[in-house]
């Protein structure tokens, strides 16, 4: 009998283990299921979100557009359009390009640059300066910064496409480039933000995140936020780098946290960005603190477009890999409409005056719908990733491996037929597709 106490024991001690490893899971479970986090009491700055496009020399510098990569240009440009001319390539172009002068600066994934003339289609001139890339350029002072999958950053005159300056780099970046005031800041896949001076690539400091920075850097009122790899979206000081908060997602402490691949937007005191956990994150941009979190049905590594169109109240508009398309509160993150494209989402949106565009990765589509009520107004058979580009006069759209340009039609616009229901494209694209 002295020899079946232990094993008796043995057998009580392991029905507790499973009760209590039982126990965990359903505490899992509660608290990653139930999702959606609010906030009333995080800050929300009743403001607009974008800046009008006074300036007719440079209307799209950089990703996202401004600095705070709102994604927003308030314009009157809305469909229809007519095609006015196209450039067409071989190779996928994950990122658009970016608009000064006149000119479109394009990258494609073989590391080729390209200056298009934003009247004509004519191509000025062409560069390659890697043997992959995968990021907008981005303009300023008459300079081209382009980051490399090649370790290397690099700075071209924009008017002859010459290399200004080149500095190689311990690790890859497809991190779109931020470049103002005379700095280029940009992540690398080492962990990495650089802060280089933009006449000459000297480094002015750096910052190691937690994970692979593979998102743009964005700026708002002398601060820098991404996200990183490692589940942390963190701010830092522009002037020396210094961090100022770093918090990671709600499901960190048992669960792993997702990767932050998309680029935050700042607006309304806000920082919005999505996560491959399928949630799209609202943090206060003073320190840090979870506003709101709202689920989708699958990754997001789409980069949020946030606006204040007149008429309208502050929205988060951005895609999931559920294939659908969220229009969001700002302040609460509650949906406002949801549209389904009928193919996953991977690129940002783009608002166009009162128009959101975005392109899903199944159909190779882009769509064009009303901000205020998610209805369709334009669909083009092209597209793939990050679409929209504008000077206020024409649509600039990127296709899966070629380059477009939309003008509106001028007077009165022909009767619009019933669009088909759903999410479902008008044409097939003809593009050449390499990757």
């Amino acid at each position: 009998m002295s020899r079946l106490l232990p094993r008796r024991r043995w057998l009580a001690l392991a029905v507790a283990a499973v009760v209590v490893l039982a126990g965990l899971a359903g505490a899992y479970v509660l608290l990653r299921a139930p999702g959606d986090v609010e906030d009333p009491e995080v800050a929300f700055e009743d403001e607009g979100a974008g800046r009008g496009a006074k300036d007719e020399r440079v209307i799209w510098p950089t990703y996202g557009y401004d600095e705070a990569r709102t994604h927003y240009l308030p314009s009157k440009l809305r469909p229809p359009f007519r095609r006015a001319w196209s450039v067409s390539g071989s190779k996928l172009i994950e990122f658009q390009p970016v608009l000064a002068k006149q000119t479109l600066f394009l990258v494609n994934n073989s590391g080729l640059v390209q200056a298009i003339s934003t009247r004509t289609g004519t191509v000025r001139w062409r560069r390659r300066v890697a043997r992959l890339a995968a990021s907008s350029p981005s303009w300023s002072r008459g300079r081209v910064f382009i980051t490399t999958l090649s370790r290397r950053i690099v700075a071209l005159n924009a008017r002859t496409g010459r290399t200004a300056w080149a500095r190689g780099l311990p690790s890859r970046s497809e991190s779109s480039p931020l470049a103002m005031r005379g700095r280029v800041y940009f992540g690398s896949e080492d962990g990495t933000v650089y802060a280089l001076r933009a006449r000459d690539g000297r480094r002015l400091w750096t910052h190691r995140g937690t994970g692979a920075v593979k998102a743009a850097v964005t700026y708002w009122r002398g601060r820098l936020y991404f996200g990183d790899y490692g589940g942390r979206v963190t701010a830092l000081r522009a002037s020396d780098g210094r961090r100022l908060w770093t918090t990671g997602t709600e499901g960190r402490a048992l669960g792993r946290a997702g990767n932050f691949y998309s680029t935050p937007a700042v607006a309304f005191g806000r920082v919005y960005v999505g996560n491959t956990d399928g949630k799209v994150y609202s943090f206060s941009a003073r320190d840090g603190r979870l506003a709101w979190t709202r689920t989708t049905g699958g990754y997001v590594y789409a980069s949020p477009a946030v606006a204040r169109v007149p008429g309208t109240a502050p929205t988060v508009y951005i895609g999931s890999y559920d294939g659908r398309f969220y229009a969001l509160d700002a302040r609460t993150g509650r949906p406002r409409w949801t549209f389904r494209s009928g193919g996953k989402i991977s690129g940002a949106a783009s608002v166009i005056g009162r128009v959101v565009y975005f392109s899903d990765l199944g159909r190779r589509a882009t769509f064009g719908l009303d901000v205020r009520s998610g209805r369709r107004v334009f669909q083009f058979g092209r597209g793939g990733f990050n679409p929209a580009v504008s000077d206020g006069k024409r649509l600039f759209l990127t296709g899966y491996s070629s380059q477009y340009a939309f003008e509106p039609v001028e007077g009165r616009p022909p009767a619009r037929r019933k669009p088909p229901s759903g999410g479902q494209r008008s044409g097939r694209g003809r593009d050449r597709r390499d990757r």
